[in-house]
């Protein structure tokens, strides 16, 4: 195994452990004020017991920080829609019900609001915003709605952006010869090999993500650059160790193969052509390209 198979297989292990990374103890590192004490007010009506605490972590917010804790907490309820649009958020309520000070409360409503799940407003103060508000192209948004009742609608966005982006970045990637970046996909495409024989889907789907953000990266266009962290939580929330609804395969790996021998040739069109044909491996994918959907 190579010192870089090794080093992705012991970070997605880690990662699986709930173990955090240098740096991902505190997501949203917002300088700390004197502390508050808490104002005792009436718990929530109809919320869950188990959301009562913000120690009580989900999966999904493991390693985080409490800012991140009750941000992953609040932001699923209001994408969930338990918390409904216009719906009045007031820091003392929610600093009694998830046991956290006034100043993660405040701090965590300012990432929602810049996520444009709430709005901050004088004399009105912080409610929630409609869906038609939301930034839906934001990671934690997308991870969100991909594990709530909007999960199909989510996951077939997604696929339909993935077939409009990823070819296009294939076929301008084989434009731009960067032998460093092509070696890197070609080693993402040994690891994704390796893993799958191992039966480690997890090291395969982390090195899937890299290989696709790499691709877009050397694409040569900056716009679609800034799109590379959508695909990354596309992928992360479409299948693989995730949602166990679609495993690593042969198909899929020697699709990738093919995409980096085109773009070693500089083959444009091959490479978009290999490309599409990945994307159509993936079953929610086929679903719903390339024929249109009915309305």
């Amino acid at each position: 195994m190579t010192t870089l198979a090794h080093t992705m297989m012991t970070a997605a292990r880690s990662a699986d452990s709930g173990l955090a990374n240098p740096g991902e103890l505190d997501r949203y590192p917002y300088a700390e004020a004197p502390a508050v004490d808490r104002v005792g007010v009436p718990a929530w009506e109809g919320m869950e017991p188990e959301l009562g605490r913000v120690g009580r972590r989900t999966a999904g917010s493991r390693g985080r920080g409490l800012h991140g804790q009750l941000v992953q907490q609040l932001g699923q309820m209001i994408v969930s829609g338990d918390l409904g649009a216009d719906r009045p958020l007031v820091p003392e309520e929610i600093g009694q019900r998830f046991e956290v000070s006034r100043t993660v409360v405040r701090e965590s409503l300012r990432v929602l609001e810049a996520k444009g799940l709430v709005s901050a407003r004088p004399n009105v103060g912080t409610r929630v915003r409609p869906v038609s508000d939301w930034n839906l192209l934001d990671p934690d948004i997308i991870e969100w709605r991909a594990f709530g009742p909007q999960r199909d609608d989510q996951r077939r966005e997604l696929s339909e952006l993935r077939w409009t982006i990823e070819p296009l970045a294939a076929r301008l990637a084989a434009g731009h010869g960067r032998e460093d970046i092509q070696q890197r996909l070609s080693d993402m495409v040994g690891i994704m090999g390796h893993a799958m024989g191992q039966g480690d889907a997890l090291t395969f789907s982390r090195a899937d993500a890299e290989f696709h953000s790499l691709l877009i990266q050397i694409a040569g266009n900056r716009m679609l650059d800034h799109l590379s962290g959508i695909v990354s939580a596309a992928l992360h929330v479409s299948g693989g160790p995730v949602t166990g609804c679609d495993r690593p395969n042969d198909v899929s790996l020697a699709q990738h193969g093919r995409i980096v021998d085109a773009l070693a040739a500089g083959d444009g069109a091959a490479a978009e052509a290999a490309m599409r044909q990945l994307l159509t491996v993936h079953p929610e994918v086929e679903r719903v390209v390339p024929a249109p959907r009915e309305h």
